[in-house]
């Protein structure tokens, strides 16, 4: 096999790839534009490459040249960032941790979202060997007051949006364990508030209780929930860390980023 040497093509363009990511990767940690020499110092690349390739990334528009000599990022990565995230949806984001959630539980786990009054089931991961017969198919709805994840959704609510869901849907109970009375749903969302989860203790279907995180996108939006359903007798407390955990995951991956005084 014919040695690669230094002047190899292949080798050339992987180098050329790897010094305008270092570029453009400097350029975000700037809020500012960045002279030529800082760009020089910070990616230890010679100024005169890095010039170079500036001028390419410029007349590409990943790169703003804001004055003589000073670089910021260009319009162009907001146009392929937007092609990105309008590719994105919550179902192919969440799929995979999905399955590694119920992997770690062995429980049934649900993709939800919440359409007018109701929550409506978009995904799942399940086995036969969680003991527990599916009882939402997807595409199923459900209430929002009676399941964790439009618990969830009803906790963001302003409270005169709640009262106005109470009026419109009575509050309608499934079973004896159901939320039918304002001023107990009005507790149960304030307890949601300050844990950051919602629970369901078989006030759907009675022998199932469930626990509900949020999924938010690149605006902070609550889009989704993220349920693990499981017979009521199995429903372990130490699943909330990693529920929670899942959730914020498939948050990050929909571009979302946690604010600082965001519990982790």
């Amino acid at each position: 096999m014919k040695p690669v040497s230094s002047d190899d093509p292949g080798k050339t363009s992987i180098q050329v790839i790897e010094r305008m990511i270092s570029l453009l990767d400097t350029l975000a940690r700037y809020p500012d534009p960045v002279s030529l020499k800082e760009l020089s110092a910070a990616t230890s690349l010679h100024p005169s490459t890095a010039h170079r390739i500036l001028n390419d990334l410029v007349l590409k528009r990943f790169v703003d040249r804001s004055e003589p000599g000073t670089y910021r990022l260009g319009m162009r990565l907001l146009e392929l960032g937007n092609v990105v995230k309008s590719r994105l949806n919550v179902r192919e984001a969440a799929l995979d941790f999905m399955r590694l959630l119920h992997r770690k539980t062995n429980q049934t786990v649900n993709l939800s979202v919440r359409q007018s009054d109701e929550i409506v089931y978009i995904d799942r991961a399940f086995s036969e060997r969680s003991g527990m017969q599916v009882v939402r198919a997807i595409g199923g709805r459900a209430p929002l007051h009676l399941t964790s994840t439009g618990k969830l959704f009803l906790s963001i609510d302003d409270p005169k949006m709640v009262r106005a869901y109470a009026t419109r849907t009575g509050l309608a109970g499934h079973n004896k364990n159901s939320i039918t009375d304002l001023s107990k749903l009005e507790r149960e969302l304030s307890l949601v508030r300050a844990l950051g989860y919602a629970r369901d203790n078989e006030e759907l279907e009675l022998g199932v209780r469930c626990m509900a995180a949020g999924i938010r996108d690149d605006s902070g939006k609550l889009i989704a929930g993220l349920s693990i359903s499981a017979p009521a007798d199995r429903l372990q407390e130490e699943w909330v860390d990693d529920l929670v955990t899942t959730a914020q995951q498939i948050s990050v991956v929909l571009g979302y980023v946690a604010q600082p005084q965001e519990v982790s």
